[in-house]
């Protein structure tokens, strides 16, 4: 399965007009590494993400969202119990989340 968060950022890329060659430099990597990024080959590092959207003038909650899922499903993609794992995850989330209230 291709990175969702890959796919955006080429999207928004192609979106804006911009190169490969463009972006890379401005988050400090070269073009091999931004193509891989692109396509779920290799992923960028968590505190690049605000600095990608707004090269991409895109939301950085929405990439960051992206870039978790995909991250999950790093992590859970060969397991048998993946579905039922993350109804628990969000329930357990979901109890934080109401407990913080």
């Amino acid at each position: 399965m291709k990175s969702q968060f890959g796919e955006r950022v080429r999207t928004l890329r192609e979106k804006q007009n911009l190169y490969l060659r463009q972006v890379a430099p401005l988050l400090e990597m070269d073009t091999a590494q931004l193509s891989k990024i692109e396509k779920g080959l290799r992923q960028l590092k968590r505190e690049q993400i605000p600095i990608i959207a707004e090269i991409l003038k895109a939301s950085s909650d929405e990439l960051m969202t992206l870039w978790l899922a995909d991250q999950i499903y790093d992590v859970v993609k060969d397991e048998k119990m993946a579905n039922e794992a993350m109804q628990v995850a969000e329930q357990k989330l979901n109890f934080i989340k109401r407990k913080k209230k």
